[in-house]
Order: C-alpha cells, then sequence, then structure tokens
C-alpha cells in the first residue's frame, strides 16, 4: 500500500532534526570563545525516546540510500534556524578557518593579493613572512600551485587561498610570473603563522589627536591597541579618536579588556545573563589609569556590532566619552562555541548582554533571520541614515546615565552625535564608476604599471603627494572613459575631488597597507572631521 502525506514529508526534516538532539549534546564539549566560564551540566535525552525511534527507521527503512551523515549536517542548521540569527553551525571543514580571526592568526604564505583578470596578482607580502623570505615579490603574478593551474582558469579566490593555507611549517610550491621575465620562477615556501592583525591604523590626526581604527576584537586585539595607545601618546596624543565603524565584534574579554583602559576602577563595563547563565558583572580593575585622563571621541555606524557595542556601551553609559556617528547595528547577544565530537562545533547563544545602565541593545528578531538582516535596508528606505529624526524609541527603553544624559535600549546605539552619511559627492558620474568598481581597478592597474617609481617613495606622505603632483584623476577620467562612463564636467565639480582622494588613498593602500591609507582616505571623511571638531573645543 502507497500512502502519501504531504504534511508528513513537509514535517519531516523537523522531526530529523529532533531526532538528533541527542546524539549531538552527547557529543558536546565546551569551548570558551567569549570569554565566559561554564561548569553547567547537559540535559541529555533518554536513547529509547520517539525522536531515536524515528532516526532507526528512516535509516534501516527509507525507500533510498540515505547519508546518516547528511542527515546530521541537515537537522542541526534545522535546529538552529529556529532560534536566534546569530546561533549557528560549523562544519568541520571549515572550524579552523571559522577561528582564525578569533586567534588573530592563520597559517600561510603571507601575501596581499587581488584577482585580476582571472589571475591572482600579488599586492605585497607580509614583512619577515614566509613569501617575502624566498624572494616573491609585490607584482608578481601566481601562475600554479603545486602542479596545479590557477591562472586564466578562472578559479575563484576562496579555492586558490585553501590551496595556500596549509599546516604550519609546510611547504607549498607556486610558480610566479614576474614582469620582465619570461620563465616563470619557482618558489618552495614554508608555511607559517602570519598575524590578522587588529588595529588597522594609528596615526596622529594632528599634534594632540590621535586617530584608532579597530576592525575586530580577537585574541591579540587588547595588545595591539595597548601597543598603538602607547606609541601615539609617546608622539604626543592627549585625546582620542578610536574608530569602531564597520566593526562586527569578537571576543567579550577583548571589549572589556578594552573598555577598562578608559574607565577608573569599580565602574561597570557590562553584564551578561540568560535562561541558563546567571548574571555575570564586568567592572573594570582600574588599569584604566593610563588612559584615563585622554580625551575621548568614539566613531560608530551601522556595522559597529557585538563586542564592538559593549564598548560603545561602556564609554556611553559612564559619560567617558563622546559617541559620533549613527545607529549601531543591535547585537546584544553572546555566543559560546560548543565542539562536537567529529570535530564540529556549534557557535551557541548562551545570553543577552547588558549595558551599565541596564539596556539591552539586541534588535527583535521575532520576524526570521531575512527580515533581521534585511532592517539595515529598511533604515536606508526610512531615510535614518541622512536624518536623525528619521530615528524613533519607545520611551519605555529610556534609560540615564549617571550625568543624566538620555539612553536608549532596543535596538543598537544610538551616537550622542548624530552624523548623516556623506551624500554631497553624489552624482551620476560617481554613481556609474562606483557600481563598476573603476576606481578600485584604475588604482590597481596604476600601481602595477608605476611600481618601480612609487618604490622609490620611502613613506605614504612622500608618495601621496606624488600623486596628487602627478594628478591622478585627469589618468582616470581617460580610463573610466575607455570603460563605457564618459566625462561628465558637471558631475566632476561635484565629486571629483572625492574621487581623487580615493583613488589615492587606494594607491597609496597597495603599496603601504592600511596604515597608509587611513590617513589619506580620512582627509575627506566627515565622521573624522566631527571627532576632530568635537575634541578640538574640549580644554
Amino acid at each position: 500500500m502507497e500512502i502519501k502525506n504531504r504534511k508528513t514529508d513537509a514535517l519531516l526534516p523537523l522531526i530529523i532534526s529532533l531526532t538528533l538532539v541527542a546524539g549531538i549534546l552527547i557529543g558536546l564539549k565546551f569551548a570558551n570563545v567569549t570569554g565566559e566560564s561554564n561548569n553547567r551540566g547537559l540535559f541529555f535525552y533518554s536513547p529509547s525516546n520517539k525522536m531515536n525511534q524515528v532516526l532507526d527507521l528512516i535509516v534501516s527503512s527509507y525507500v533510498d540510500n540515505v547519508s546518516v551523515n547528511t542527515l546530521e549536517e541537515d537537522a542541526v542548521k534545522g535546529m538552529l534556524k529556529n532560534l536566534d540569527p546569530h546561533s549557528r553551525y560549523i562544519p568541520a571543514t571549515d572550524l579552523v578557518a571559522e577561528n582564525e580571526p578569533i586567534e588573530g592568526n592563520f597559517s600561510g604564505i603571507g601575501v596581499r593579493f587581488n584577482m585580476m583578470n582571472d589571475t591572482l596578482v600579488i599586492i605585497n607580502t607580509v614583512p619577515k613572512g614566509p613569501s617575502e623570505k624566498v624572494g616573491i615579490m609585490s607584482g608578481d603574478r601566481l601562475i600554479r600551485v603545486n602542479d596545479s593551474l590557477v591562472a586564466g582558469v578562472k578559479m575563484h579566490s576562496d579555492d586558490i587561498v585553501k590551496m595556500l593555507k596549509g599546516k604550519t611549517g609546510t611547504k607549498v610550491k607556486v610558480s610566479i610570473q614576474r614582469n620582465g621575465s619570461s620563465e616563470l620562477l619557482a618558489f618552495n615556501v614554508t608555511r607559517d603563522k602570519i598575524p590578522l592583525y587588529s588595529v588597522d591604523a594609528a596615526y596622529m590626526a594632528t599634534p594632540e589627536i590621535g586617530y584608532i581604527k579597530v576592525n575586530k576584537f580577537s585574541k591579540t586585539t587588547l595588545r595591539e591597541f595597548t601597543d598603538a595607545c602607547n606609541q601615539l601618546k609617546n608622539k604626543g596624543m592627549k585625546k582620542m579618536i578610536l574608530d569602531l565603524r564597520d566593526n562586527g565584534g569578537g571576543l567579550i574579554d577583548a571589549a572589556t579588556g578594552m573598555s577598562e583602559l578608559f574607565l577608573p576602577a569599580g565602574k561597570l563595563i557590562v553584564y551578561t545573563e540568560g535562561n541558563e547563565r546567571p548574571r555575570t558583572d564586568y567592572y573594570a580593575s582600574g588599569k584604566g589609569r593610563l588612559f584615563i585622563d585622554t580625551d575621548l571621541v568614539l566613531l560608530i555606524n551601522e556595522g559597529t556590532a557585538s563586542a564592538a557595542e559593549i564598548v560603545a556601551g561602556a564609554i556611553q553609559d559612564n559619560d567617558r566619552g563622546t559617541v559620533i556617528g549613527r545607529r549601531s547595528f543591535g547585537k546584544g547577544l553572546v555566543q559560546e562555541q560548543l565542539e562536537l565530537s567529529d570535530g564540529s562545533a556549534l557557535r551557541l547563544t548562551v545570553a543577552r548582554y547588558y549595558t551599565p545602565t541596564g539596556r539591552c541593545i539586541q534588535k527583535p528578531y521575532d520576524r526570521g533571520d531575512d527580515e533581521y538582516f534585511n532592517e539595515l535596508s529598511e533604515r536606508y528606505s526610512h531615510g535614518e541614515m541622512t536624518q536623525v529624526d528619521s530615528v524613533h524609541f519607545d520611551d519605555s527603553l529610556k534609560y540615564v546615565t549617571p550625568n543624566g544624559k538620555i539612553v536608549y535600549g532596543g535596538g543598537g546605539i544610538m551616537p550622542d552625535i548624530f552624523v548623516p552619511m556623506d551624500t554631497s559627492v553624489y552624482s551620476g558620474y560617481y554613481d556609474r564608476i562606483i557600481r563598476r568598481g573603476l576606481m578600485y581597478r584604475f588604482s590597481f592597474d596604476y600601481t602595477d604599471k608605476h611600481r618601480k617609481e612609487l618604490n622609490n617613495c620611502s613613506d605614504y606622505q612622500t608618495l601621496e603627494a606624488l600623486l596628487y603632483k602627478k594628478n591622478v584623476l585627469n589618468e582616470f577620467i581617460l580610463f573610466a572613459a575607455k570603460q563605457g562612463v564618459a566625462r561628465n564636467e558637471k558631475d566632476l565639480r561635484i565629486s571629483g575631488s572625492s574621487i581623487e582622494n580615493t583613488i589615492v588613498a587606494y594607491i597609496v593602500r597597495n603599496m603601504f597597507d592600511d596604515s597608509g591609507f587611513y590617513p589619506v582616505l580620512n582627509q575627506t571623511d566627515i565622521m573624522v572631521k566631527k571627532g576632530i571638531e568635537q575634541l578640538t573645543t574640549i580644554n
């Protein structure tokens, strides 16, 4: 007898999901990625219950052969889909790569590259890294990795990166095409630990104001940040702009460690609490005495999330500095990494975090993952990115800082000073070159063609001056015209200076990395300018 039941068929993935809970939970081993300790036990399902019976029936009686591993993978994803947007499953094959940003390093050959015309071109090598040691140079084209052709075959850059990465101490053979040479150059490179830096740039924006940009919170962030602070203090820094724009977060310990550098002993930084996690308070220990007198501006935007919002909340709620920018993302959930017996892992939300005034800044996620992540697009369409009056908070989410400042929970950190997106440089010409990525392409080509001359510049300031002297904007306009974007004098009067600044910054980045990129780019950044203006008014 043939029985069809569409409702049953639709529920089958969920049934399988529930069936596999027991095996999954039994295999869990706790790994501490958020800095929280966890000594709690797990509730285990009975091995003889209905869920295990269903799995047994599928394996023993289903019409086709089934892969238990595939069922397990799909089942785990199905279970997590019904939780919050940040709980997720990491297959064993992806776990090492997923942990690299947290660890602050990876094992590879130490090159920064760009994919141009189906060929990976090396922009620069890590100083004293594996590739530099064997003689690989900026501008080299990667043709083969071991015996595999990787140039001109439309291979995705991620697949090439996987071939270059490997265990520390292992070797990989790369074949290089170098300008001026008709023969391939072969190098045997010994893989080594390559740092993933958290601090993109640290420089003096004015004789008294230091600027530091932090891109994530990893195990190395606090050391990098403290070193950068001390270097700028030695250069005369008395005031600081801390740029956390587009910082997606990371480890809670790194965030609390950074926060307490600015706070006196005993000040609450953040507290966490969950259904199975009792409240845990994080207080400043007093280590902040080195920077406690440093006037502070903190920059945030809609890409500032998680651990970065912890820092912003601690600074704002303790009246320690001025938060400038646009409303942050709104992720107030804490994940722990729970390793499974097969080498895979869950990053499971175990608690919410609350700012010192008691705010939970987690935005709602009851409408599903798609709506949750598309909420940023809604902010654009509602005008929030350009008009502060478009941002509305419920009075029930109102909190008050010790100095009487009104702050709100319920969906991100609202800055003390709102800075809209800079639309003053927008024009039809600007839009067309942005959509086609022409500035980036031109900057790379220019660097590649003039590398010998650019190498004569000993620092980014010298290179910046040279590029403005050469009027690279005119060369770009000719380049864009060949790509189908005709010169438009009216639009160039609106956008020309911004285009030129961006191109110069990109070329500088190709030669000096982010340490040169941000000092150039920030010259036209209205949020950085507002930060300097705010700090300048403080005596």
